[in-house]
């Protein structure tokens, strides 16, 4: 008896203790993803150890519920069943003698969450290429709370499987049970049908969704210096980085807006966030934007600004030669490109378009600046569109 006690004890230190990381996780998804006043949390280190990071990734919820709350559920149910015993003899929580092995469930969660925490893992590793330090946490709780439950029961995991099953068979056997169980689905399937299409709760796959048609290449694209119309009293200026990794997004939403809608113009100004040529900068950035933005310049001298810009987009060229590589079969004068590409002219060029961003309190890209209004960041295209409405941009 003495012992049971004690496995309890553990079990119940162990899942308070997932309760209260999973809700440190949850405050962490929340901010990530809904709070853009938000610092970053003591579990976001660097590129790699970045909760913050996976928070906004569309593998961070299932469903379209956040799996820090999947979690919280997880823990809150094996502490209900720590004390089923207790709370069955409760005339409202009789229901809960269908769980006649608690420690059996208990060993079976533990066994189950372990094994979908190493598929996570194997996500957040491989395909995200981040890693939640809580959320390891939360993994080698699961296996402590399964090992524990299942020590002793014979058959260990497998024995804690088979008598779970061999309960949940026993329970829908009774009418009431049944229908209990029938009603309890019902309502789980409606309710995560709801969070799955409505994506209430999951703002990251609502954001890919509405930037999917804008990701690749870029199926709006013009031919040389003028995007929209030339003598367009309204004029979108556009501050772009080309390594900056959300830009290119940024590009083909201005393009397509530029082809709906008339009376606008689509400027583009260079910011690269590369110490080779921004000197705002403390420490290495966008390497290799710098030597993208004097070729787009040197492109513009040749009236071939936006093929160039759109090239530069899509492949992302850090070095000179990748570029010269790239560009051999658009119809370029070469030499010339080259010269003005590494002129003194077009580096201060980009000097005085950096100075001039940062004078504006712009330091970040992509921006867009209409009048004097400007946003850093990206919105949704519909978000742009109702902007140059507002500014008094007409459909086509």
């Amino acid at each position: 008896m003495e012992k049971e006690m004690k496995k309890k004890i553990a079990i119940a230190l162990l899942a308070i203790i997932g309760i209260i990381t999973t809700v440190k996780l949850a405050v962490i998804y929340y901010n990530a993803n809904f709070n853009p006043y938000a610092l970053s949390s003591f579990c976001s280190v660097n590129e790699f150890i970045d909760c913050d990071g996976i928070a906004k990734t569309t593998e961070s919820q299932f469903f379209g519920v956040p799996l820090a709350y999947w979690g919280m559920f997880l823990y809150f149910f094996i502490l209900l069943m720590l004390f089923v015993d207790k709370l069955k003899n409760l005339k409202l929580l009789k229901f809960l003698e269908v769980f006649k092995n608690p420690m059996a469930y208990i060993a079976s969660l533990g066994l189950v969450s372990f094994v979908i925490s190493m598929i996570l893992l194997c996500l957040s590793l491989f395909e995200i290429k981040k890693l939640c330090i809580l959320c390891a946490f939360t993994y080698i709780l699961n296996l402590l709370i399964g090992y524990i439950a299942a020590k002793d029961i014979e058959g260990s995991f497998v024995g804690a499987m088979k008598q779970s099953f061999r309960d949940f068979l026993d329970a829908i056997k009774i009418k009431k049970y049944l229908i209990a169980f029938i009603a309890v689905m019902v309502a789980a399937v409606g309710f995560l049908t709801y969070t799955t299409l409505s994506l209430k709760f999951a703002p990251q796959i609502k954001r890919q969704r509405e930037f999917k048609e804008f990701q690749g290449k870029n199926k709006y694209q013009v031919k040389g210096n003028v995007l929209g119309d030339k003598d367009a009293k309204i004029i979108i200026y556009t501050y772009s980085d080309y390594q900056c990794p959300i830009c290119p997004v940024h590009n083909v939403m201005m393009h397509k807006l530029a082809k709906e809608m008339k009376g606008i113009k689509i400027v583009h100004k260079n910011l690269p966030l590369d110490t080779a040529c921004n000197s705002y900068l403390r420490h290495p950035f966008h390497d290799g934007s710098c030597i993208d933005a004097k070729y787009a310049i040197a492109a513009e001298k040749q009236g071939k600004f936006w093929e160039m810009n759109n090239l530069l987009f899509e492949k992302k060229p850090q070095t000179e030669e990748e570029i010269l590589k790239l560009v051999k079969d658009f119809g370029f004068d070469m030499k010339k490109l080259q010269e003005d590409a590494n002129s003194v002219e077009t580096m201060q060029e980009i000097s005085k378009e950096i100075d001039e961003a940062y004078k504006k309190g712009i330091n970040g890209t992509p921006t867009t600046m209409i009048d004097n209004d400007a946003h850093i960041g990206i919105m949704t295209y519909q978000q742009f569109k109702d902007w140059a409405k507002r500014a008094g941009a007409e459909k086509r």
